[in-house]
């Protein structure tokens, strides 16, 4: 089978020599597994950062890959739950434990260390594979998994977002902020997003958005604060930095804030009189249990949602979507036809 290889580690520039497209041996499968013919699968920050050597315990070669949607190829013997041909995607947060609050010091996902979806096969457990969403293409249900599950966690299990919200999401344009606009406006929330790009925020809005601010505008805080008049109940982000700080000055008495990432870096100078005074609830998300991906996957059908694909590349061009990811351009994810 074809499969991008990652064998070393670098900066962007190296990557066309680090992530190589090479023909290895079909994974066999045991009594519990299924093979999936993988149709399509989408990048994420993680995969970025362990081609560039920010991840922990890297070890190479590896397949990266997280998300996947494809056919059912075969399976194991114990396996009742699917047949052939059927159509799924995966659940990539493995080992989950038995706190459904946070994962076990057994959790992994698939690209590191094991072999990921950048590949034409995929073996894993029968208990992560779920029937794809009949009205989602293949690539669109590629996107889903786990910015899905983080975004959905973000919005309903952590923060409980409702239709009497004003929610701001911070960085509008990656997987899971764009998910994340999605699952808030189905629960009938007035979103409201930043992004140091003005068509981010014009595709924000055409999504669903009230409105956006460019935060690269001194008085961002100020301008999101007039445009909600005066009510951000939900802040969302995965920026981390200044950006934080700012949140916890926009957002009313009584908000919550999630923290699902960190791309600007550690928070300074933590104003911790601020957190009690205005009796302020932080939560941080990554992933979900198995009992939340179903969750989040009954919820997409019932409600019919649908995700945004910025763009598809093919496997043979996936540096090239790895460089799109890390010059920060994407609207929603990026996929990669295999």
């Amino acid at each position: 089978m074809k499969a991008a290889v990652l064998k070393n580690i670098g900066n962007i520039e190296e990557l066309k020599n680090n992530l190589t497209i090479e023909d290895i041996p079909i994974p066999e499968i045991n009594n519990n597994e299924v093979l999936i013919n993988v149709k399509y699968a989408s990048i994420n920050h993680r995969d970025l950062w362990i081609a560039k050597g920010l991840y922990s315990k890297i070890k190479l070669p590896v397949i990266l890959g997280s998300d996947c949607s494809g056919i059912i190829h075969s399976k194991g013997s114990d396996v009742t739950e699917f047949n052939i041909g059927d159509e799924v995607i995966i659940n990539p947060g493995l080992n989950w434990g038995n706190d459904e609050n946070f994962q076990s010091k057994e959790f992994k996902i698939p690209g590191m260390p094991d072999n990921g979806t950048f590949a034409e096969y995929l073996k894993i457990d029968k208990a992560y594979v779920y029937k794809k969403p009949e009205h989602l293409s293949f690539e669109e249900a590629s996107a889903i998994p786990l910015t899905g599950i983080t975004a959905y966690c973000s919005v309903f299990k952590k923060a409980g977002i409702n239709k009497d919200d004003n929610v701001l999401i911070t960085g509008i344009g990656g997987g899971v902020a764009s998910a994340a606009l999605v699952f808030a406006k189905s629960a009938g929330a007035k979103v409201f997003v930043s992004s140091g790009c003005d068509e981010k925020i014009n595709k924000a809005i055409s999504l669903g958005a009230v409105g956006g601010v460019n935060y690269t505008n001194k008085n961002w805080d100020k301008e999101i604060i007039e445009l909600s008049g005066n009510k951000i109940d939900v802040v969302i982000d995965g920026t981390g930095g200044d950006t934080f700080l700012k949140c916890i000055d926009i957002i009313n008495y009584g908000g919550r804030i999630i923290s699902y990432g960190s791309t600007a870096g550690n928070v300074m100078n933590f104003p911790l009189a601020r957190i009690f005074w205005k009796q302020l609830k932080i939560f941080g998300s990554t992933m979900g249990s198995t009992a939340d991906f179903e969750q989040m996957i009954k919820y997409i059908n019932d409600n019919k949602l649908e995700f945004v694909v910025d763009s598809v590349l093919s496997l043979e061009n996936i540096a090239d979507a790895f460089e799109r990811m890390a010059s920060g351009k994407q609207f929603g994810k990026i996929v990669i036809k295999i």
